[in-house]
């Protein structure tokens, strides 16, 4: 069976349906929740983590294993985000076969950036009111001014997520909290977060078969890997909204940041992506690396991807700006 966001081409759902039977999250459109208090811990407690790594690094405190299994989770929650929750779930940017859809669902949940209903649900919201108000986390919400700013680009990073404002699931993302696989894979955010935590250690005490083996897995491949992943995510809503260059017109101040591209899997080819939200592959020019759109290449030539929503050139040459025209 395949299945897909049902989308128009701003990225936003095509109809809101009458309500469904219950939410994609366990506490509905309550900001108060269990997942709200969960990742309120996973955020602070990686983040120490992320403090600490440079003096337990000075020591003896990581070992090959310990960066391999960092690599190797950050890369798969990180596509699972970009590719899943983002490109697929949010802006329907290609169709899926079941077993794609369920598992690039529980890969973007091994992210610990929250349920896949929210997160979709928000980030629709923000793009339906990018740098404007209504955006749940635009970095210029509290004006053009530099303590404005520097208060705004807090906001986007990260004071946004703790508003007790709500995006309603059911208006934002109606085609999701209607599939009920996808819906108990939201729900169970919880679990899929204790199971991301839990796979480095589990592999470290294996392979070492040792408790200290166990404990630097789990601080290298969980806690500062969760961390490094978080800020770097964080940082398309902060920093690719408040600098760089706009090749691409756009409605909002969305820009194009290279230096954190590998990184984001190309999600800092921040320009593109609101100049043509449903585009598969936002790094467009020359030079411009794009991890998720290759492996969504590679998801159409294994055939369980299809209807891929690949730049076209007529559709660019209408976005870009006027030759001359200043990219910034």
């Amino acid at each position: 069976m395949t299945t897909s966001p049902d989308v128009l081409d701003d990225g936003l759902p095509s109809a809101v349906p009458d309500p469904a039977p219950s939410s994609g999250t366990l506490g509905g459109d309550n900001k108060r929740s269990i997942e709200q208090i969960a990742l309120l811990l996973f955020i602070v407690v990686p983040f120490a983590a992320l403090v600490a790594a440079v003096p337990l690094a000075w020591g003896r405190g990581v070992s090959w294993l310990d960066l391999s299994l960092m690599v190797f989770m950050y890369y798969l929650g990180c596509h699972g985000v970009t590719i899943g929750f983002h490109r697929y779930f949010t802006h329907g940017s290609f169709k899926a076969k079941r077993p794609l859809r369920l598992a690039l669902a529980v890969a973007g949940s091994m992210a610990v950036e929250g349920p896949l209903v929210r997160w979709v649900a928000d980030h629709r919201k923000h793009h339906r009111f990018s740098d404007a108000e209504g955006d749940p986390h635009s970095p210029w919400r509290f004006g053009d001014d530099l303590p404005a700013l520097l208060k705004g680009l807090w906001w986007a990073h990260i004071g946004w997520m703790f508003n007790e404002e709500q995006t309603p699931q059911q208006k934002y993302a109606p085609d999701l909290v209607k599939d009920p696989a996808i819906r108990a894979i939201s729900r169970h955010f919880v679990s899929f977060t204790v199971l991301s935590l839990a796979i480095p250690p589990l592999v470290g005490g294996l392979v070492t078969m040792s408790w200290w083996g166990a404990f630097t897995a789990f601080f290298w491949g969980s806690l500062v890997r969760v961390a490094l992943l978080h800020h770097v995510t964080w940082s398309i809503n902060s920093i690719c909204h408040a600098v760089g260059k706009r090749p691409f017109k756009s409605r909002d101040r969305s820009g194009n940041v290279w230096w954190l591209a590998v990184l984001s899997c190309g999600e800092s080819w921040h320009n593109l992506h609101h100049a043509d939200p449903t585009c598969a592959r936002h790094g467009v020019l020359r030079g411009q690396i794009d991890s998720s759109a290759r492996l969504i290449r590679w998801f159409e030539q294994a055939g369980w991807a299809r209807d891929v929503r690949w730049p076209d050139a007529s559709r660019m040459a209408s976005r870009r700006k006027p030759v001359g025209a200043d990219p910034a």
